[in-house]
This record gives structure tokens, C-alpha cells and sequence, in this order.
């Protein structure tokens, strides 16, 4: 049995992978650069991109199951091309898929569903591992967060329990069609976040909360584009239900708890210590 793995190298892939190989499945990882994979020994890395269905036909072969990403590139621009790597999946034999980051109605959704393919989306709630990007600089530097609506609540989910429930269902029964949003056991503030680093780094950092009008000029100033500052603050600003509602998704389908965001700023404490 062959599993693929797209987006090898990135954030959850790479878990995935990890998780796979820890249980002794033949893994075969796709990515852009091979010679830059840095992945486990025993697993065959393979060249291609995922926005270039031409390049995946040798990825695809013998392959049983996939991981799948809906996104393309350094900026994660939708996926175009789905239709054609579903196509080249059931010509291949491939019996199970998961997606990350599920677009109902997206190219590559529309059409798995029109196939007889065991599929599974996955969509995850906000990244603990996003605290590594926005944060851990100022933390590092000043010991300050400044960022609006300190009372947000979210759901965040580690990314290593995204990898275990995509790595599951690759390898077992009884998912196919279904739709599974991934949290974390708890829905948590922002200042409550910043509080839990604190206590994870030893200490204490300083939550300066910002208007949004003050947000949008910090953010503009820091080099960022008015299309992304507008998207963050109706993100940040209105997080949609399922954004802050815990579910037990992770547990169902790994058969243990997911892990707290105190967990997760335990693990990665050193990142952000100066």
C-alpha cells in the first residue's frame, strides 16, 4: 500500500507524513524541490507540483490512498486544476483521498464528488502553529502583542492532531463523504493566548490591544496590502460560529483527546524566548 502525500514539506503534510511513517505505511511525498524535503529516511520523495497536473503522473502510480491540499504556491492561491488530478487519481486506482482545507465548492470538491473515490475534507479551525508567524518575533523582541478584539475566542487546533485525523483516515474505514471540521478542546480569548505563552516561555508578556483603526495602520505600516488588512479584520473582528465551537472531531477519529494550546506553547517555548 502506497500513500502520497501532497505538500510534503509543509506545515501539516510533513506531520502527516511523520505520522504514516511512525505506523509503517510506504510513504511517497510529493514537493517542488526534493533535494530540499529533509524528510524521514525510507521515504520516497518525488518531484511535482500540485498546480501542475502534468508533473503528477509518476507521483500518482500504484498509489491506494492520497493526501491532497486544495491550495497551490507560496500563496496558497486556490487549487485550478482539481478536476484533472481527480481524473489522473481514479485512472491510477486510488481508492481513498482526504483534502485539507475543504472548499465544498471548490474545483477539486465538485469533482470527488461526482466520482466513486472514499473522499474525506478536512477543515481545520485556526492554526496553533499561526502564533508561530504573527507573534513570535514581537515576543522575541519586545515581550508585546499588539492586536485587536483581545476577547476573540477560537477553537485553535494543533496542527499535529490535523496530521493524526488525516493520517487515520487514510488508513482506516468508515469516513468516506464526510465533511470534518478539526478543533482544539478549547475555546480560547486572545489575551488568554498571550497569557498561556507567558507561562510556557517563563515570562510575562504584554498584551496591548489595539482599535481596529490603530490595527490597520500598525499592519499597513509593517508592509502588509490593504486587501489583506481588511480580510484580517473581518476575520479577527466577526470569527464565524465554528470558528470558537468546539468539537470532538479529533478524539472520534484518533481515539485521543486533542491537544490544548498550553500544550502546544510547551512545545514550541523556545521559539519564542529571546
Amino acid at each position: 500500500m502506497t500513500i502520497l502525500v501532497t505538500g510534503a514539506t509543509g506545515t501539516v503534510g510533513r506531520l502527516v507524513v511523520d505520522e504514516l511513517v511512525k505506523a509503517g505505511h510506504h510513504v511517497r511525498a510529493l514537493t517542488r524541490n526534493p533535494a530540499k524535503a529533509g524528510l524521514p529516511e525510507g521515504v520516497e520523495v518525488v518531484a511535482g507540483d500540485i498546480a501542475a497536473p502534468e508533473t503528477l503522473e509518476a507521483a500518482f502510480h500504484g498509489v491506494t490512498a492520497a493526501h491532497l491540499i486544495n491550495f497551490a504556491g507560496d500563496d496558497y492561491a486556490p487549487l485550478q486544476h482539481g478536476d484533472k488530478i481527480v481524473e489522473l487519481a481514479v485512472r491510477s486506482g486510488v481508492r481513498k483521498i482526504t483534502v485539507l482545507g475543504g472548499r465544498a465548492d471548490g474545483p477539486l470538491e465538485q469533482a470527488l464528488a461526482a466520482t466513486s473515490l472514499e473522499w474525506t475534507l478536512l477543515n481545520p479551525v485556526e492554526f496553533m502553529s499561526n502564533t508561530l508567524q504573527w507573534w513570535a518575533q514581537s515576543i522575541r523582541t519586545e515581550g508585546v502583542i499588539r492586536e485587536p478584539f483581545g476577547g476573540r475566542l477560537s477553537a485553535m487546533v494543533h496542527e499535529s492532531d490535523i496530521a493524526a485525523v488525516a493520517a487515520a483516515v487514510l488508513t482506516s474505514d468508515g469516513h468516506a463523504g464526510r465533511t470534518y471540521t478539526l478543533t482544539g478542546p478549547e475555546a480560547i480569548t486572545t489575551a488568554e493566548k498571550v497569557r498561556i505563552l507567558g507561562e510556557a516561555i517563563g515570562s510575562e508578556i504584554t498584551f496591548v490591544e489595539l482599535t481596529p483603526d490603530e490595527a490597520r495602520a500598525k499592519w499597513s505600516g509593517d508592509g502588509m496590502g490593504e486587501q489583506t488588512i481588511e480580510f484580517l479584520i473581518n476575520a479577527l473582528g466577526n470569527t464565524p460560529e465554528v470558528g470558537y465551537t468546539v468539537v470532538p472531531t479529533v478524539e472520534q477519529v484518533t481515539g485521543r483527546p486533542a491537544r490544548s494550546f498550553a500544550q502546544w506553547a510547551a512545545e514550541h517555548a523556545d521559539a519564542f524566548r529571546a
